[in-house]
Protein backbone atom coordinates (compact mmCIF):
# COMPACT_ATOMS: atom_id res chain seq x y z
CA UNK A 1 0.00 0.00 0.00
CA UNK A 2 1.38 3.42 -1.20
CA UNK A 3 2.45 5.52 1.90
CA UNK A 4 0.59 9.16 0.78
CA UNK A 5 -2.94 7.04 0.05
CA UNK A 6 -2.76 5.81 3.45
CA UNK A 7 -2.30 9.75 4.49
CA UNK A 8 -5.19 10.59 2.42
CA UNK A 9 -7.81 8.09 3.25
CA UNK A 10 -6.63 7.17 6.97
CA UNK A 11 -8.39 9.91 8.70
CA UNK A 12 -8.75 9.88 12.56
CA UNK A 13 -12.09 8.69 11.90
CA UNK A 14 -10.99 5.69 9.81
CA UNK A 15 -7.79 4.81 12.06
CA UNK A 16 -10.91 4.64 15.32
CA UNK A 17 -13.08 2.34 12.97
CA UNK A 18 -9.91 0.17 12.40
CA UNK A 19 -9.04 0.22 16.12
CA UNK A 20 -12.49 -0.92 16.96
CA UNK A 21 -12.47 -3.26 14.29
CA UNK A 22 -9.29 -4.86 15.02
CA UNK A 23 -7.11 -4.04 11.65
CA UNK A 24 -5.29 -0.92 12.84
CA UNK A 25 -1.91 -2.82 13.21
CA UNK A 26 -1.99 -4.25 9.50
CA UNK A 27 -2.62 -0.67 8.52
CA UNK A 28 -0.59 1.34 10.83
CA UNK A 29 2.28 1.75 8.85
CA UNK A 30 4.17 4.57 7.43
CA UNK A 31 2.70 7.76 5.64
CA UNK A 32 4.44 10.10 3.84
CA UNK A 33 3.33 13.69 3.29
CA UNK A 34 5.08 13.34 -0.26
CA UNK A 35 2.77 11.90 -3.41
CA UNK A 36 2.69 8.55 -4.32
CA UNK A 37 4.13 7.42 -7.94
CA UNK A 38 3.48 5.76 -10.88
CA UNK A 39 5.83 3.24 -11.84
CA UNK A 40 6.48 0.81 -14.51
CA UNK A 41 3.26 -1.65 -13.09
CA UNK A 42 0.73 1.11 -13.33
CA UNK A 43 2.18 2.00 -16.79
CA UNK A 44 1.59 -1.47 -17.91
CA UNK A 45 -1.95 -2.02 -16.60
CA UNK A 46 -3.42 1.12 -17.45
CA UNK A 47 -2.53 0.79 -21.11
CA UNK A 48 -4.74 -2.19 -20.92
CA UNK A 49 -7.82 -0.69 -19.88
CA UNK A 50 -10.51 0.73 -21.80
CA UNK A 51 -13.13 1.84 -18.52
CA UNK A 52 -12.80 3.32 -15.10
CA UNK A 53 -15.01 4.93 -12.75
CA UNK A 54 -14.30 8.39 -11.63
CA UNK A 55 -15.61 10.42 -8.74
CA UNK A 56 -15.68 13.38 -7.86
CA UNK A 57 -16.98 15.96 -5.18
CA UNK A 58 -19.87 18.41 -5.60
CA UNK A 59 -20.57 21.62 -4.09
CA UNK A 60 -23.40 19.86 -1.90
CA UNK A 61 -20.70 17.71 -0.46
CA UNK A 62 -22.50 14.53 -2.67
CA UNK A 63 -19.62 12.33 -4.37
CA UNK A 64 -20.33 11.54 -7.70
CA UNK A 65 -19.26 8.85 -9.77
CA UNK A 66 -19.55 8.30 -13.56
CA UNK A 67 -18.13 5.90 -15.74
CA UNK A 68 -15.11 6.68 -18.44
CA UNK A 69 -14.59 4.40 -21.58
CA UNK A 70 -12.54 4.46 -24.74
CA UNK A 71 -10.36 2.23 -26.87
CA UNK A 72 -7.50 0.30 -24.76
CA UNK A 73 -4.88 2.36 -23.25
CA UNK A 74 -7.21 5.72 -23.38
CA UNK A 75 -6.21 6.67 -19.87
CA UNK A 76 -2.92 7.60 -20.36
CA UNK A 77 0.36 7.68 -18.44
CA UNK A 78 1.88 10.97 -19.10
CA UNK A 79 5.16 10.93 -16.51
CA UNK A 80 5.34 9.20 -13.07
CA UNK A 81 3.26 12.09 -11.45
CA UNK A 82 0.32 12.32 -13.86
CA UNK A 83 -2.40 10.89 -15.83
CA UNK A 84 -4.94 12.20 -18.68
CA UNK A 85 -7.37 11.19 -20.95
CA UNK A 86 -9.47 12.64 -23.98
CA UNK A 87 -13.04 13.52 -22.76
CA UNK A 88 -15.77 12.72 -25.07
CA UNK A 89 -19.01 13.91 -25.75
CA UNK A 90 -21.41 12.69 -23.73
CA UNK A 91 -25.08 12.90 -21.72
CA UNK A 92 -24.17 16.41 -22.14
CA UNK A 93 -24.72 16.90 -17.93
CA UNK A 94 -21.12 18.51 -17.48
CA UNK A 95 -21.64 17.47 -13.96
CA UNK A 96 -17.89 16.15 -13.18
CA UNK A 97 -16.75 19.33 -15.29
CA UNK A 98 -18.66 21.69 -13.35
CA UNK A 99 -17.68 19.37 -9.93
CA UNK A 100 -14.06 20.38 -11.40
CA UNK A 101 -14.73 24.23 -10.92
CA UNK A 102 -15.17 24.10 -7.37
CA UNK A 103 -13.15 20.90 -5.76
CA UNK A 104 -10.28 19.75 -8.30
CA UNK A 105 -10.30 16.55 -6.12
CA UNK A 106 -11.14 13.06 -7.95
CA UNK A 107 -10.79 9.43 -6.91
CA UNK A 108 -10.16 6.94 -9.97
CA UNK A 109 -11.04 3.16 -9.65
CA UNK A 110 -9.61 1.30 -12.68
CA UNK A 111 -10.32 -2.83 -12.56
CA UNK A 112 -9.14 -5.67 -14.65
CA UNK A 113 -12.37 -7.80 -14.06
CA UNK A 114 -10.92 -10.69 -15.91
CA UNK A 115 -7.45 -10.98 -14.17
CA UNK A 116 -9.08 -9.87 -11.07
CA UNK A 117 -7.22 -6.78 -10.19
CA UNK A 118 -7.57 -3.16 -9.19
CA UNK A 119 -5.98 -0.13 -8.81
CA UNK A 120 -7.19 2.88 -6.93
CA UNK A 121 -6.23 6.56 -7.49
CA UNK A 122 -6.15 9.96 -5.44
CA UNK A 123 -5.48 12.89 -7.35
CA UNK A 124 -6.42 16.36 -8.45
CA UNK A 125 -7.57 17.31 -11.96
CA UNK A 126 -8.24 20.35 -13.73
CA UNK A 127 -9.64 20.30 -17.73
CA UNK A 128 -7.96 22.00 -20.32
CA UNK A 129 -8.60 22.29 -24.34
CA UNK A 130 -4.83 23.01 -25.09
CA UNK A 131 -4.23 22.19 -28.80
CA UNK A 132 -1.09 20.19 -28.00
CA UNK A 133 -2.56 18.15 -25.02
CA UNK A 134 -5.62 17.09 -26.60
CA UNK A 135 -3.33 15.99 -30.06
CA UNK A 136 -1.01 13.85 -27.41
CA UNK A 137 -4.45 12.50 -25.46
CA UNK A 138 -6.47 11.94 -28.65
CA UNK A 139 -6.74 8.31 -30.76
CA UNK A 140 -7.52 9.42 -34.03
CA UNK A 141 -8.72 5.77 -34.86
CA UNK A 142 -11.59 5.98 -32.22
CA UNK A 143 -14.79 7.33 -33.61
CA UNK A 144 -15.58 9.84 -30.53
CA UNK A 145 -16.08 13.79 -30.70
CA UNK A 146 -13.46 15.15 -28.42
CA UNK A 147 -14.58 18.19 -26.09
CA UNK A 148 -11.44 18.12 -23.41
CA UNK A 149 -8.95 16.66 -21.79
CA UNK A 150 -8.60 16.21 -18.42
CA UNK A 151 -5.22 15.81 -16.58
CA UNK A 152 -5.21 14.44 -13.14
CA UNK A 153 -1.87 15.20 -10.66
CA UNK A 154 -1.59 11.83 -8.84
CA UNK A 155 -1.63 11.90 -5.19
CA UNK A 156 -1.98 8.65 -3.94
CA UNK A 157 -2.61 4.93 -5.28
CA UNK A 158 -3.15 1.33 -4.41
CA UNK A 159 -3.31 -1.74 -5.58
CA UNK A 160 -6.38 -3.10 -3.65
CA UNK A 161 -7.57 -6.84 -3.04
CA UNK A 162 -8.50 -9.08 -5.69
CA UNK A 163 -11.22 -10.55 -3.10
CA UNK A 164 -14.57 -10.59 -4.61
CA UNK A 165 -13.67 -9.35 -7.87
CA UNK A 166 -15.54 -11.51 -10.42
CA UNK A 167 -14.48 -12.42 -13.51
CA UNK A 168 -15.69 -10.19 -16.07
CA UNK A 169 -14.29 -10.88 -20.02
CA UNK A 170 -14.59 -8.24 -22.91
CA UNK A 171 -15.53 -9.03 -26.27
CA UNK A 172 -12.08 -8.52 -27.41
CA UNK A 173 -10.80 -10.69 -24.48
CA UNK A 174 -13.40 -13.18 -26.00
CA UNK A 175 -12.55 -12.76 -29.17
CA UNK A 176 -10.01 -15.87 -29.76
CA UNK A 177 -11.68 -18.05 -27.50
CA UNK A 178 -14.60 -17.78 -30.31
CA UNK A 179 -12.20 -18.34 -33.19
CA UNK A 180 -10.81 -21.42 -31.50
CA UNK A 181 -14.21 -22.58 -31.10
CA UNK A 182 -15.43 -21.76 -34.44
CA UNK A 183 -12.55 -23.74 -35.30
CA UNK A 184 -13.12 -26.63 -33.49
CA UNK A 185 -17.03 -26.86 -34.33
CA UNK A 186 -15.46 -26.80 -38.21
CA UNK A 187 -13.04 -29.70 -37.91
CA UNK A 188 -15.39 -31.48 -36.15
CA UNK A 189 -18.13 -31.09 -38.80
CA UNK A 190 -15.43 -32.18 -41.24
CA UNK A 191 -14.42 -34.95 -38.73
CA UNK A 192 -18.00 -36.45 -38.81
CA UNK A 193 -18.41 -35.94 -42.99
CA UNK A 194 -15.17 -38.22 -43.35
CA UNK A 195 -16.49 -40.78 -40.55
CA UNK A 196 -19.78 -41.15 -42.54
CA UNK A 197 -17.82 -41.60 -45.76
Amino acid sequence: MSQHWREIAFTPAVADEQERQGSRDRYAGRTSPEPDRLGAAERAFLAERDGFSLASVGETGWPYVQHRGGPPGFLRVLDDATLGWADFRGNLQHVTTGNLTGDDRVALLVVDHARRRRLKVFGRARVTTAPAVLARLTDPAYDAVVQRAVLVAVEGLDWNCPQHIVPRYSAAELAPLHARLRALEEENAALRAAARA
